[in-house]
C-alpha cells in the first residue's frame, strides 16, 4: 500500500452505495483512477494494473464522506479543553474545573456541560468558591451559553452595567456567549491552525473528505492563512455571518468561488442564527417550556431583518444557511426562503410543525440536521418538549416528504463522526437503549447518501467520470448493526485520487 501519492487503481473492493446501480454485486472489483477522477470500474484483475495500487483487500468502497455542519476552531480546540460532559450537577461541574489545568494564557475552559436537566441552579458564588482567582469559563454542550466565574467577568472587562452582563448565575446566553466563545476562540491562531489540521486529519480517518466549516468569524482569511501553510486534506466550505455580509460581497465573494487553484477552499452560504438552542431552553417553540409558562424561546433575528439579510445575501449571489431549531424559528425561516427566492439550508430543524414538512421540498430548502443530536438529546426533549406538537428530529417524515437531508455533527456539539451520524439517523440509539422514536429513522441507504457531498437526494453511487474522493471501509454499511456502523474502521480515504489517510 502507498500512502500520500496517487494510487492509480483500487484492487479487490467491493462497491456500495444507495440504489445499488453497479452490476457488480458483492463481486470483488478494480477502480482505475487517473487524474483524480474515476476512470473505469472492472471486474477484478480484468485489466492491468498500471501504476500505484491501493488494496481494498476485499473491503467496500462508498463516495467520499462530509459534514455539513462544524465549528472547526472550537471543535479543534477541546483538545485542549477540560470535558464536562460526565457532570451531574452544577456543583460537580463547577468542582471539576476547580481542579483543571490552567492554560497558557492563565485560564482555565471547561466544554460540553448540559444543565437542562441538573436538579441544582448554577450561580456565581458557586463557582467563585471551586475556581477562586484563576479566570475560568464553562461552555455549554450546545455553545448557547458560558458560565463565568468573576475573575473571568473581570478579565473580559464586563461592566455590571453592561446590558449582556451576567446575572448571579454568571451565566451569559446567546450573543453575549457566543461573543466569549470568540474572544477564546482566536487567542492564538496559530495554535488554533495546528489544532485544526489536526483534527481534520483524524477526520479523514473517519472517512471524511469535506467539512462545512460555521465558525463565527472571518474565514476567509483563515482558511486563505491555511492554504498558505500547506492545507491539503479536506475540502472546506465556510460560512460567511451576518456582521460580514457587506464585506463579502464588498470583496465579490459568492458560493462557490474557490480561493485555490483547486478548488479544495470554497466559499459557502450567508449563516443567520434566528434563535437558541434546546439545552439552554431558548429555541422558539410554539409552546412554553416547562415550569415557566412565559418562556417560549426567542427569535434572536426578527422575521423582517432575516428577509432583509436574506435578500441581500441572495443578490450577492451567496446562498443561506439559517440556524432554525424551534417550530416558530423553523416556519419563519421557510417564510423568509419563500418570500426571498433564496437557495441554502435550515440548519438543524429540530422541532417541525407538521404543515411545514413538505415546504422543505417544495421550496428546495436542504435540511442540514445532526442525527446524534437527537440520541445526546432524547431524555432532555421528552423532558421540555413533552408539550410540544411539533415533530422532534423529524428524519424520515422529511425523507418521505421529499427533503434534501444533510448530515453533519455541529462539532464540538457532538463529535465528528460520520459513521455515528448514520447509526443514529438508521437506528434512533446508542448503547442498548430502545430505539427513541423509531418512527424516524432512515434506511442506510438515505442515511448513506445524506452523509456525502450532494445530501440524501444525490447519487451516493460509483461511475466513470466521477471524482474520486473515496472511502475503503472495512464492511458493508447497508448491511450491519448499530454497533457495527458505528464502528466502521476505515482503511483508507482518498481526496481527489490522493490518500489522505491509509490505516
Amino acid at each position: 500500500m502507498i500512502r500520500g501519492e496517487s494510487p492509480a487503481v483500487i484492487v479487490d473492493a467491493r462497491l456500495t452505495g444507495a440504489g445499488r446501480l453497479d452490476p457488480f454485486g458483492d463481486d470483488l472489483v478494480d477502480i482505475h483512477l487517473a487524474a483524480g477522477r474515476i476512470i473505469d470500474i472492472a471486474p477484478a484483475g480484468a485489466l492491468p494494473r498500471r501504476g500505484g495500487v491501493l488494496d481494498a483487500g476485499g473491503g467496500w468502497v462508498v463516495p467520499g464522506l462530509w459534514d455539513h455542519h462544524v465549528h472547526t476552531v472550537q471543535w479543534a480546540l477541546v483538545a485542549q479543553r477540560e470535558p464536562l460532559g460526565g457532570a451531574a450537577s452544577a456543583v460537580e461541574a463547577a468542582a471539576i474545573m476547580g481542579g483543571a489545568a490552567i492554560l497558557g494564557d492563565g485560564r482555565r475552559v471547561g466544554t460540553g456541560f448540559r444543565d437542562a436537566l441538573w436538579q441544582d441552579v448554577p450561580t456565581l458564588a458557586m463557582l467563585d468558591a471551586a475556581t477562586g482567582e484563576v479566570p475560568t469559563y464553562l461552555i455549554n454542550a450546545d455553545v448557547h451559553s458560558v458560565w463565568l466565574n468573576s475573575a473571568a467577568i473581570r478579565r473580559e472587562g464586563i461592566d455590571a452595567a453592561e446590558a449582556f452582563a451576567p446575572d448571579a448565575s454568571g451565566l451569559l446566553r446567546e450573543e453575549p456567549a457566543f461573543e466569549i466563545s470568540r474572544r477564546l476562540n482566536a487567542a492564538d491562531p496559530v495554535a488554533g491552525d495546528r489544532l485544526v489540521r489536526d483534527a481534520l486529519e483524524r477526520a479523514a480517518a473517519r472517512g471524511i473528505v469535506g467539512v462545512v466549516d460555521l465558525d463565527m468569524a472571518w474565514n476567509a482569511d483563515a482558511w486563505a492563512r491555511r492554504l498558505e501553510a500547506g492545507f491539503d486534506t479536506t475540502r472546506i466550505r465556510f460560512g460567511i455571518y451576518p456582521p460580514q455580509l457587506e464585506r463579502a460581497i464588498a470583496e465579490g465573494l459568492a458560493t462557490g468561488d474557490a480561493l485555490d487553484p483547486a478548488g479544495l477552499v470554497q466559499v459557502g452560504s450567508l449563516k443567520v442564527i434566528t434563535d437558541g438552542s434546546l439545552g439552554t431552553r431558548t429555541a422558539a417553540c410554539s409552546h412554553a417550556y416547562p415550569d415557566d409558562p412565559h418562556n417560549h424561546g426567542m427569535l434572536t433575528v426578527p422575521p423582517d431583518t432575516l428577509t432583509a439579510l436574506m435578500t441581500r445575501a441572495t443578490g450577492g449571489g451567496l446562498s443561506c444557511a439559517v440556524h432554525a431549531i424551534g417550530d416558530v424559528a423553523n416556519s419563519h425561516a421557510l417564510d423568509a426562503f419563500a418570500v426571498t427566492g433564496a437557495h441554502g439550508t435550515i440548519e438543524h430543524a429540530q422541532l417541525v410543525a407538521h404543515a411545514d414538512i413538505p415546504r422543505f421540498a417544495r421550496l428546495g430548502v436542504g435540511a442540514s440536521v445532526q442525527p446524534e443530536h437527537a440520541i445526546d438529546d432524547r431524555d432532555m426533549t421528552d423532558a421540555i418538549w413533552a408539550d410540544q406538537t411539533g415533530i422532534a428530529y423529524p428524519l424520515r417524515s422529511l425523507a418521505a416528504a421529499g427533503a434534501n437531508l444533510l448530515f453533519g455533527s455541529d462539532a464540538p456539539v457532538a463529535p465528528l463522526d460520520p459513521w455515528a451520524a448514520m447509526a443514529a439517523a438508521v437506528f434512533r440509539t446508542r448503547d442498548g437503549r430502545p430505539a427513541w422514536r423509531g418512527e424516524e429513522a432512515l434506511d442506510a441507504a438515505t442515511a448513506l447518501a445524506a452523509s456525502t457531498a450532494s445530501g440524501s437526494l444525490g447519487r451516493a453511487t460509483l461511475l466513470p467520470g466521477d471524482t474520486a474522493d473515496l472511502v475503503v471501509v472495512d464492511r458493508d454499511p447497508l448491511a450491519v448493526d448499530e454497533r457495527a456502523l458505528r464502528g466502521a474502521e476505515v482503511i483508507a480515504t482518498l481526496l481527489g485520487g490522493r490518500l489522505t489517510h491509509a490505516s
